[in-house]
């Protein structure tokens, strides 16, 4: 059967966090809207890339194989085991115990490969050369943080090696975590896709810094405790703009709670909300900059 054109050829990197069990695929390809097909990821189960002529139903089918108990390479072979079209296929699985596999067809567009490590791996096809899966693999061991910020090093060092010879158009990011989706009621992380843009890597970067900041959950840590002159601060800067809290001078209430909570939800901050008599900073940096613009 002749190869077909166009394809998602790309470059991807799938892994698994050993610290707290996060899986996660990211991916830049010269491909319109690419995180619509290359990545699926289930939390506790595994993540998925499917690339060059990819067969789409590798996503869901690899999950519900790792779902049953099977091994990334055990998954791998039987995808590609009960498909005529493999030679053009390429694949990257890793299941939530970390194990690893990947798979590159013998007809994927030249330069294909990839490399394996214990908990990753990362493949490509159309690209510069074999430098660009390595440059990613070594930035991904080599990066510090949470899993989605090992992945987009890993893409950046695979940009920077060359990557995609055709050029670049769309980038994704997904990350699964048990409970870690908008209000605790799904897994998805982190979900972010550039469909097209001259520098998506770039761009991803971008928007997974504004991710962090309007959706990822404070630490407990870092929470600053209202009461005194600081929540006399913030009902000054509430009423500033309009809400109505508590009087000054008395302790935190029901009314001051309301305007605050009000406050956080018009600005999509409310996944940064404390359910006790605290205060995120991202939180009361918003209302500052909000009550006394420059």
């Amino acid at each position: 059967m002749p190869r077909r054109w166009p394809v998602p050829s790309t470059f991807s990197i799938v892994a698994w966090d050993p610290l707290n069990g996060d899986l996660g695929v990211a991916v830049q390809s010269k491909f319109l809207a690419v995180g619509a097909y290359v990545p699926a990821a289930r939390a506790g189960v595994g993540a998925i890339a499917t690339q060059a002529y990819a067969n789409l139903s590798y996503g869901p089918r690899g999950l519900e194989l790792l779902a049953q108990g099977l091994s990334a390479p055990e998954v791998l072979e039987r995808l590609i085991g009960e498909d005529e079209l493999r030679a053009q296929r390429q694949l990257g699985i890793v299941d939530a115990s970390g194990r690893a596999a990947a798979y590159t067809g013998s007809e994927c567009f030249s330069w294909a490969g990839h490399l394996v490590g214990e908990g990753w791996c990362c493949q490509g096809n159309i690209l510069v050369g074999e430098g660009t899966i390595q440059a990613m693999a070594n930035a991904f061991l080599e990066a510090q943080g949470e899993l989605a910020e090992r992945l987009l090093a890993a893409l950046a060092a695979g940009q920077a090696a060359g990557g995609d010879r055709r050029g670049q158009q769309s980038a994704a990011l997904l990350v699964v975590r048990v409970g870690g989706g908008y209000g605790g009621l799904s897994d998805r992380y982190i979900d972010l896709r550039v469909d097209d843009h001259p520098r998506p890597i770039e761009e991803l970067a971008r928007l997974l810094k504004l991710h962090r900041i309007y959706f990822q959950r404070p630490r407990p840590e870092d929470l600053l405790p209202l009461e005194g002159a600081l929540l006399d601060q913030v009902r000054q800067e509430l009423a500033r703009l309009g809400y109505h809290p508590g009087p000054l001078g008395t302790p935190l209430d029901e009314r001051t709670r309301q305007a605050l909570f009000e406050f956080a939800s018009l600005e999509n901050l409310e996944e940064r909300l404390s359910q006790g008599p605290w205060i995120d900073p991202v939180v009361l940096d918003f209302l500052r900059e909000k009550g006394n613009p420059a």
